[in-house]
Formats: C-alpha cells, structure tokens, sequence
C-alpha cells in the first residue's frame, strides 16, 4: 500500500516523528510489516514559512523483494509524484484480455443458460425478488463468459501529443516547481507565459487534427455519409419508471411496474372483441397491390435533391 499517510517518522526519512508516525511503526512491527520512504522530500508547500518534509510512503508485507521510492518534480502540484521501483519485473504494459461480444456463440450461450439458470417458485417479499433477479444476472453473465471469445484490445487509436508541446510542459512544471520554493518573480512570469502557450498549443494541435480528419472524408467511400449519420443521430431519451408511490429505483419496484397481475384472466368482451378482429382480417380479401407506372418514377425522380450524400450503394441524385 502506498499513500499520503500524514504519518512521519525519522525511520522513513521524515523530518521528525509524530504521533500517527510512532502508531504506524509500532502497528507495522507488530504485523510484520515493512515501510519505506524517498530519500528527498515528497511536498514542497506554497507557504514559504512550512518546511518540505516526507509524507507520501510504501507500506508492504509478505513481498520478497525491497521497494525504492523516488520523488520527481514533474507535476505543478505541492505534492511531488513518486516512483516506486521494485525488483518484480511483471508486464504491466500488456493490457488483460477482454471478452469480443461480436463473437458470440448465442446457441451454447442458451445451452450454458437452460442448465444453471435458477428457478424459484416462490417470492413472498421484494428481498427474495432482489435475489432471483440477481442470480439470474449472474448466470446470463456466466453464460455470456463461457460462449465468448477474448481478445487483445487494441492500442490507444489516438495520436499523442506532440514532442514539442510535451517538453514545454515539463519545462512548465519545473519553472513552477523553482518558483515555488524561491519565490522569484521572473520564474513566475515566465511560469505564466508557458501556461498560456501550453493551454493554446494542444487546441491548436487539435484543431489541425481535426481538419486532417475531415479532409480525409470522401463521399466515394462512404466515410462522408457515416460521419454524417454519427454526427447527426440524436439519442432518444429513456424516461424513469414511475410508480403511483414515486420513481421506481429497486429492480423489484421496476417489474411490479411493468408487470401488473390479472385477477380474472377470461374476461367475454375482450375475448369477444379479438374474435371478431381475428376473423374480419382472415376474412378480407386480399387486395392487388398499386403499382406505380413511368410517369409517376419520373415525378419522383425530378423532385430529388442533387446536394444530398448519397447512400451506402454510392448511387447519386444525378447521372
């Protein structure tokens, strides 16, 4: 575990020793515990009158190997970000396999579901209901685990920022970082000038990407149509659920909604009146379906707007 404990103690290359320090120590070698702490310090406040000291440490147990911090004046912040170095070498920088739901096998993933889906019969209150609902979540998403393929996701499809843009901002950081902890007017005044530019630069960088972006739209290979389509498409709002007492909010509230029981299942008029339907539509004739003749094609052609995209077969409005 590693964190700003507020905890200092001479042991971990605090500046003094406090209460919660002492506490921590003796809680650690009663656990068999092992703490560590950077070298230099880990704050520098804005007040000039505190003093820079180490808060930020590493609390570890049962780990065979040693664990090395290092503080870096990288960030703007009062709080330096610190490294920890370990001798356990894992590949952190493979991300995990997730589940590719494109490839699912939905048959063997009913097969999964008829054989450990639960079942019970009898719900005599809202916390019963609760749980059968969340058991059979639980199945669905095993069902879903077991009848589909992984894959690797894929890198960050995104550019990253220029090397230009990110040594100003580490040149920031460091101006901001001196100024700090000499109070020094100019550093200040130039800590603000690369703020400036730093806010300016990356929305000018992502303009001229975006700009590339849209040059690149054609409508031949119907890129044009789909961004278009994606841009203009609004999503439909899904209304909450409301009961007569309020907003439904438990999964047991929101099916007694949508589910009301009947009390008389067989009622004459209404099986009168689906009888009577069903009949005068099987009944009907079937009528000859209008066809449209030439001139008719020829109206509705004429009438077509010639600046519309055309569609995913790339047929135009004009030949």
């Amino acid at each position: 575990m590693a964190s700003d404990l507020k905890a200092k103690q001479v042991d971990w290359n605090s500046r003094l020793t406090t209460r919660r320090g002492k506490l921590l120590c003796d809680y650690a070698d009663e656990n068999s515990c092992l703490i560590f702490g950077p070298e230099n310090p880990t704050t520098n406040p804005y007040n000039p009158s505190a003093t820079p000291d180490v808060l930020d440490i590493a609390v570890t147990k049962d780990v065979p190997f040693e664990a090395y911090l290092t503080s870096c004046s990288a960030l703007s912040s009062d709080h330096l970000p610190v490294l920890i170095d370990t001798a356990c070498r894992s590949p952190f920088h493979h991300p995990p396999d997730r589940l590719n739901f494109r490839r699912t096998d939905f048959a063997n993933s009913q097969t999964h579901l008829e054989g450990h889906i639960p079942f019970d019969s009898e719900l005599h209150n809202g916390m019963a209901l609760n749980t059968c609902v969340e058991n059979f979540s639980d199945a669905v998403l095993q069902a879903l685990v077991a009848s589909t393929l992984k894959c690797r996701p894929r890198d960050d499809p995104r550019p990253p920022i220029p090397a230009r843009n990110q040594d100003e901002i580490r040149l920031k950081n460091r101006l901001r970082r001196r100024w700090q902890v000499t109070r020094d007017l100019a550093l200040k005044a130039e800590d603000n000038r690369l703020q400036r530019s730093v806010t300016r630069r990356p929305n000018e960088w992502r303009n001229d990407q975006w700009s590339a972006t849209l040059e690149s739209f054609h409508p031949e290979d119907h890129s044009l149509w789909r961004i278009t389509k994606r841009v203009m498409r609004v999503p439909t709002a899904s209304p909450p659920l409301v009961t007569p007492v309020g907003i439904a909010l438990s999964v047991s509230e929101k099916l007694e909604t949508q589910f009301q029981p009947v009390t008389d299942p067989s009622v004459a008029v209404i099986i009168e009146m689906v009888d009577l339907g069903l009949r005068s539509y099987l009944m009907a004739t079937a009528s000859e379906p209008k066809l449209a003749n030439p001139e008719e094609v020829q109206v509705a052609i004429r009438g077509l707007k010639f600046s519309k995209t055309p569609g995913r077969k790339g047929n135009p409005n004009r030949a």
